[in-house]
């Protein structure tokens, strides 16, 4: 399992735009081998941004990789600097490969 985590600082009283772009926009992700989930996840809010993280969990590395090259992650990010205004900072990519689990 591998999992890609990118983190976004969200101005303050901008979440909820924020979460509607995300409910709006079409992933392609359901059509890209390899890939088995995703989660936007809500964090702790400050005086200067909330953060998000978004969770997507794939079947390896190799799988995440390729739809980074794919025609799929070029249409899910089209338009992606529309909505820089949201944002304190870009997103921070964090990856990780699984070591243990339980289900």
């Amino acid at each position: 399992m591998f999992v890609a985590m990118n983190r976004f600082k969200i101005r303050p009283g901008r979440e909820a735009e924020f979460e509607e772009v995300w409910r709006q926009r079409e992933s392609h992700l359901d059509r890209v081998p390899g890939f088995v989930s995703f989660h936007l996840l809500r964090g702790p809010s400050s005086a200067e941004y909330t953060l998000y993280a978004s969770h997507s969990v794939w079947e390896s590395r190799a799988a995440f990789e390729a739809w980074t090259r794919s025609e799929a992650f070029r249409a899910a990010h089209r338009g992606a600097g529309e909505h820089r205004g949201l944002y304190l900072a870009p997103p921070q990519l964090e990856t990780f490969e699984a070591v243990e689990g339980v289900r």
